[in-house]
């Protein structure tokens, strides 16, 4: 008798298992691994589906999204206008409306135009414009970075901050409660004693909100008065210096911004910071368009806690405009299958696909991963390069000569949807045409991945890079 309930009890929890999957999962592939795994494993199954195979990441985020006291910059009331209604801008006739219309639909952001974004190389150039910004405020610097080292560079911006803070300013800074744990002491101790205010990310805890790995705070953000900001993917670090090799070294692209985008930088900082100190933020206004600005920008943050996988979706729209060429720089490429289908079908249609990767990437077991999926891609007229050492931290999405994609995010998983990222859409053909001949320069040094090659790897080397990609939704 206690056998047969045993063995219903067992049953019934497969039943609700199986049925929570198929409400819930929209991959028919996992979601039939998964009715499998609970029907041919009654007990185990279930439990393994409960611990591991329900997205609570998601869940929890948007719950903590829902607590936001605020709903952020209000729409400025220059950014009435429409691709549509003539070709007076420069990039209207370049078949970008229907990209504006669904970024329009997916984030809580209007494009704003009057922007200025230059582009920042390594650290030699973006570490001093950020800390003579930081010397030049008078009102406020709020700063967010998922790495922040206690090497030189990291003890220059704790006195810069600090001295900023003495004189009177609103000095915030944000760090990631797992990120700040890449150096020791941690930055926050620097800061003990002086007037910065400091708030972590999601700091490991086993209890509160407990101990994660992923929901991460991957953005870095530099804003001073509302009117000036930094972003792009560089951490504080002595790592993006280029001219002082480092164990570590990467080199990267980062971004100077003024002009009514960084209100929505400051959104974006501020939504974060209540989230890590529950302080209330005060108001938050949009500055007014610089004179002389020709970039169009809108700030996309993409995380769990968003209602659209809105980074994907952009990026996918994005590749569908391309019509001549398309450039992608990026650190950590592991690409889902709409990405590989996005991207092959771009090539199809005679657009030149680049895509440029480190040939020696930090994370192994990511480039085994990445390069599972070249073979398809190489098929059907991508072309892929390695680009050698020091490791290449850029994060670069290039469409024509009109628009940019750049910011934190990393074309992966971790990124794309279980990380918080911060990333700028700019049409602004000068800025593009800036970054186009930092590509094509970065191709010239560059070695071209052949279908001939990838095709006479090892077998073992095949074999550990595709057992690599069945672990890519994790990596």
């Amino acid at each position: 008798m206690l056998e047969a309930l045993l063995l219903a009890a067992l049953a019934a929890l497969s039943l609700l298992a199986v049925g929570h999957v198929l409400l819930h999962k929209r991959d028919p592939r996992a979601a039939f691994g998964w009715v499998v795994f609970c029907c041919v494993l009654p007990g185990l199954g279930p439990l393994g589906y409960w611990l591991v195979g329900i997205n609570r990441i998601r869940t929890r985020a948007r719950d903590w999204q829902a607590k936001l006291p605020f709903s952020g910059a209000a729409e400025a009331g220059f950014c009435s206008w429409s691709l549509r209604q003539g070709r007076s801008i420069a990039f209207g006739g370049e078949g970008y409306a229907a990209l504006v219309s669904l970024a329009d639909a997916v984030t809580r952001r209007p494009l704003l135009p009057g922007n200025r974004v230059v582009a920042l190389h390594n650290g030699e150039q973006t570490f001093p414009a950020m800390l003579e910004a930081i010397a030049s405020a008078r009102d406020s610097v709020y700063l967010a970075s998922y790495i922040f080292d206690t090497d030189d560079t990291g003890k220059a911006f704790v006195e810069a901050l600090k001295q900023a803070a003495d004189r009177g300013l609103d000095v915030r800074v944000l760090v990631d409660g797992l990120g700040e744990r890449y150096s020791f002491p941690v930055a926050r101790r620097l800061f003990k004693g002086s007037a910065v205010a400091i708030g972590r990310f999601l700091p490991p805890a086993l209890s509160g909100r407990g101990l994660h790995f992923n929901l991460r705070n991957h953005r870095k953000l530099l804003i001073i008065d509302n009117w000036r900001g930094f972003t792009g993917g560089m951490n504080i670090s002595d790592r993006h210096l280029a001219a002082r090799p480092t164990r570590k070294q990467a080199i990267d692209v980062h971004f100077g911004i003024e002009g009514p985008v960084v209100g929505q930088m400051l959104e974006a900082f501020m939504e974060d910071w209540y989230f890590a100190t529950g302080e209330v933020p005060p108001p938050i206004s949009t500055p007014p368009p610089l004179p002389g600005g020709t970039a169009f920008c809108r700030g996309v943050s993409a995380g769990p806690n968003e209602d659209f996988e809105k980074l994907r979706w952009i990026i996918l729209g994005a590749i569908g405009c391309a019509r001549h060429r398309l450039r992608i720089m990026t650190p950590y490429f592991i690409p889902d299958r709409t990405l590989v289908a996005a991207l092959n079908a771009a090539a199809l249609r005679g657009v030149e696909v680049d895509i440029l990767l480190p040939a020696k990437n930090n994370l192994p077991y990511v480039a085994w991963a990445s390069r599972a999926y070249f073979s398809e891609l190489l098929e059907h007229g991508c072309r892929i390069y390695y680009q050698p050492p020091p490791f290449v931290h850029s994060k670069l999405l290039l469409v024509d000569d009109q628009y940019a994609l750049v910011g934190s995010a990393n074309l992966d998983p971790r990124s794309l949807r279980l990380n918080f990222e911060f990333n700028l859409e700019v049409f602004d053909a000068r800025l593009v045409a800036d970054l186009t001949e930092h590509v094509d320069s970065a191709c010239g040094v560059a070695r071209e991945v052949t279908q001939e090659q990838v095709d006479g790897l090892p077998v073992v080397s095949r074999l550990r890079d595709n057992f690599a990609k069945l672990f890519s939704p994790y990596l």
